[in-house]
C-alpha cells in the first residue's frame, strides 16, 4: 500500500511540473482519486465494476447541483436585492440542500448494497484522506511558487 501511495504522489507532483490545462489537471486528479480509493478500500473486481458506476454518478450530480447553487449566490448583489428577491434565494438555497440529500440518501441506499458498511466508512475516510492529501500539495506547490525568485 505504501508503494502505491508513494507512486501516487509521484505521479501526481510530476503531472503538475509541466502546466496544462484546466481539463487534463481535473482527469488526473479524477484519476488519482480513483487509484487512491480503489487502494484504501482494497475493492474487488466485482466490487469495483458495481461500484465505479455509482459513485461517479453521485459525483457529477452532486458537482453539478453545488455548482448550480454556488452561480446563483454568486450572480447576486446582496446590497441591492429586495426582500422578496432574497427571500427566493433562501427557497432555492434550502431547495438545492434537499435535493442535494435526496441524492445523498439515494447514493448511501444504492452504495450500502454493494459494499459492507465498514467500507462505506472506510470510503469517507478515504475521500478525506485524499482531500487533505490534495491540499497539501496545493499549499506546498503554492508556498514553492512564491518562494521561486
Amino acid at each position: 500500500m505504501k508503494k502505491i501511495f508513494i507512486l501516487l504522489v509521484i505521479v501526481f507532483t510530476s503531472s503538475f511540473v509541466n502546466a496544462q490545462d484546466r481539463m487534463d489537471r481535473d482527469e488526473k486528479i479524477k484519476t488519482l482519486k480513483i487509484a487512491f480509493i480503489t487502494d484504501a478500500l482494497n475493492l474487488s473486481k466485482t466490487e469495483a465494476q458495481k461500484f465505479w458506476p455509482v459513485y461517479n454518478k453521485f459525483d457529477e450530480e452532486n458537482h453539478a447541483l453545488r455548482e448550480a447553487s454556488y452561480k446563483k449566490r454568486k450572480a447576486v448583489d446582496v446590497t441591492t436585492m429586495s426582500e422578496s428577491e432574497a427571500s427566493k434565494l433562501l427557497d432555492d438555497m434550502q431547495n438545492s440542500y434537499n435535493k442535494r440529500h435526496q441524492l445523498f440518501s439515494n447514493y448511501m441506499k444504492d452504495i450500502r448494497s454493494i459494499l459492507p458498511a465498514k467500507k462505506v466508512i472506510m470510503l469517507k475516510q478515504a475521500e478525506d484522506n485524499f482531500k487533505r492529501k490534495m491540499f497539501e500539495e496545493f499549499k506546498k506547490r503554492r508556498h514553492d511558487k512564491n518562494d521561486k525568485p
